[in-house]
């Protein structure tokens, strides 16, 4: 049974002397009964096409909706020009989330962490890490079994899907998975890396699924920005040493709550939110046509 919260993980780690990444990796070879190698190789390929995805990346393509697209490149020219808010790396950050976010769009190859719609958020938070301080890999291949069994614990405890719980099911599943992830690269341990997800996830809880024509672009790419950020302000208070005063797990839950209670118009609809503005009904008239 892969496990049904970060407690029953945490315990198991203490018993064992183990990382809270090797318990992941240890779940997933016993649950699927192959070897901690074939594990490992797994999820090597998994983080090399991340890798891949953001390489593929073309700033002149748009979408079939034309709705996006060249984000990721606008990003890049703005950023080189030197006068940033928020400084070089976090808009290396922004770029990236947003040139995945565009690849879906694109009908691209990506890797759905947790979903194809937040398929942005883990990369540009790792990756950019990685090609930033020339990170070993198999670190970053650990902090990718890190960020699995965050969402695997989401997943058991509420949802990922926005069409249950809404975006904070997609975006900010996938924010709380990469804060953790990041948290592990930088040296946290794992109460540390449990504190990241949980902030994370309470910034983004109450966060509505509302894509304009149904389609898997608007506003849905730019949040992808809005989750890795966050993602990174999480693991840095959780690394100062700020802790969430309400434990992961019950956080989890609470982010449940919030999806059951939300309106079916907010959840994947494309009804309700900015899918329901007049300059949404003006882009499905003419997707129509």
């Amino acid at each position: 049974m892969s496990y049904q919260s970060m407690e029953e993980a945490r315990v198991r780690c203490e018993k064992e002397g183990i990382e809270f990444w090797k318990a992941v990796q240890l779940e997933d070879a016993e649950e699927r009964g192959v070897t901690e190698e074939d594990s490992w190789k797994q999820m090597k390929h998994m983080w090399q096409a991340m890798l891949d995805g953001l390489d593929a990346y073309e700033p002149d393509e748009l979408s079939r909706s034309r709705m996006v697209g060249r984000e990721g490149g606008l990003m890049d020219a703005y950023r080189e020009k030197g006068d940033t808010l928020c400084g070089d790396y976090m808009a290396k950050v922004m770029s990236n989330a947003l040139k995945m976010g565009c690849n879906n769009a694109c009908m691209k190859r990506i890797v759905a962490a947790p979903t194809a719609g937040a398929c942005g958020v883990l990369p540009a938070v790792l990756v950019t890490y990685y090609r930033e301080y020339d990170v070993p890999e198999e670190k970053m291949i650990e902090a990718m079994y890190v960020a699995a069994g965050v969402g695997q614990i989401i997943a058991n405890r509420a949802y990922l899907a926005g069409a249950s719980g809404g975006c904070q099911a997609e975006i900010g599943s996938g924010s709380g998975m990469a804060a953790a992830a990041i948290c592990f690269v930088k040296g946290g341990n794992t109460e540390q890396q449990g504190h990241a997800c949980a902030m994370a996830l309470k910034n983004l809880m109450g966060l509505v699924c509302d894509p304009v024509g149904g389609l898997v672009e608007v506003p849905c790419v730019k949040r992808n920005v809005g989750g890795a950020v966050n993602a990174m302000a999480a693991a840095d208070m959780a690394l100062a040493g700020i802790e969430s005063q309400i434990p992961v797990d019950q956080v989890i839950d609470a982010m449940k709550e919030v999806g059951d209670k939300m309106d079916v118009s907010l959840r994947e609809t494309g009804v309700g939110g900015v899918a329901g503005s007049p300059k949404a009904a003006e882009v499905v008239e003419r997707l129509n046509m």
